[in-house]
């Protein structure tokens, strides 16, 4: 193999590498695109939600939980530690991936760190069983 196509090789297996891993600091695929940056657009249907868990809605870096039956509330998806993102809602806890900080999914409140603040809240309503920005 000449030094130009090895290099050439190289190079794509370099470029393969990159792609792979900034699609690893995704969100496993728990976006919802299509309405970013869009005042009123719906974020989210009511179902969506799970009581005591939440959803990514990574387009608009939110995070949207239902602590308790019938109550929503959204937070930057933002972790306040390292600046990445939240991955999951479970068992009433936001979770972070990076360093396994956990938010309450109540009130964005540190539960367990490093993160030492809280994710910030976002404006939502809820209007039938659509749920937009603020």
């Amino acid at each position: 193999m000449s030094g130009v196509a090895r290099r050439t090789v190289v190079s794509a297996a370099g470029a393969a590498g990159l792609a792979a891993a900034l699609a690893a600091c995704g969100d496993g695929g728990t976006e919802d695109k299509g309405t970013e940056g869009q005042a009123g657009a719906t974020l989210a249907r009511t179902g969506d939600i799970p009581v005591g868990g939440g959803k990514v809605i990574a387009g608009q870096g939110l995070v949207i939980t239902q602590p308790k039956a019938g109550e929503f509330k959204a937070f930057s998806s933002k972790c306040t530690h390292a600046g990445c993102a939240v991955s999951s809602v479970k068992d009433g806890m936001i979770v972070c991936p990076c360093h396994e900080s956990h938010f309450d999914a109540s009130d964005g409140s540190v539960k367990s760190g490093p993160a030492t603040s809280p994710l910030p809240p976002t404006p939502i309503q809820v209007v039938g069983d659509e749920i937009s920005l603020g």
